[in-house]
């Protein structure tokens, strides 16, 4: 995890980000920022659908898509909406470590027991529904994923600020990936 870097003060934040919603978001969760007042969101932030995640953010600060793994991919018109309608002008997107679309094959059987055993699944359907969406879902590591994730958001919306973080669950802090 050499890539990341902490940010436990405002010179730590990479210098395109200083002064922006995202320069925000890291100085109000990570530096303990008073929380300003917002009547529209100043960002979007794709983030994990993880129970372990919470952000320290103001009210009405953010449009948030919780989605696993940050996965944007199947949720392109919600984005397209924040930006053309929302008016936001930055995504940040963020990843967290000991992620669960991290090698989903070895939850497989969990995944079609728990569908069988506690939403009434036939076990036949529970297996296509893994083998049809696991595919798409998986990501092989946070740090890569999230910044290839970027990348592609940054050629889908070339003027649009989109900066890859990965948020520690073990110590709740948000930590930009050095993508160099």
């Amino acid at each position: 995890m050499n890539q990341l870097i902490d940010i436990s003060k405002t010179n730590d934040i990479f210098p395109e980000y200083r002064e922006t919603p995202i320069g925000l978001l890291l100085e109000y969760h990570n530096l303990n920022r008073q929380l300003d007042s917002y009547t529209k969101a100043q960002l979007l932030i794709g983030m994990c659908m993880d129970n372990r995640k919470h952000l320290r953010i103001p009210d009405n600060f953010a449009f948030i898509i919780r989605t696993g793994g940050a996965n944007l991919r199947y949720s392109e018109f919600k984005v397209s909406y924040a930006i053309a309608v929302g008016n936001v002008e930055h995504i940040a997107l963020i990843g967290h470590n000991n992620c669960g679309m991290v090698n989903l094959v070895a939850r497989k059987e969990q995944f079609i027991n728990g569908l069988v055993d506690k939403a009434g699944w036939e076990r036949e359907l529970a297996e296509e529904h893994f083998m049809h969406f696991a595919p798409m879902f998986e990501i092989e590591n946070e740090i890569d994923f999230v910044t290839s994730e970027t990348k592609r958001l940054r050629l889908r919306y070339p003027k649009i600020t989109v900066a890859p973080l990965l948020y520690k669950v073990d110590d709740n802090r948000l930590y930009l990936i050095n993508e160099k």
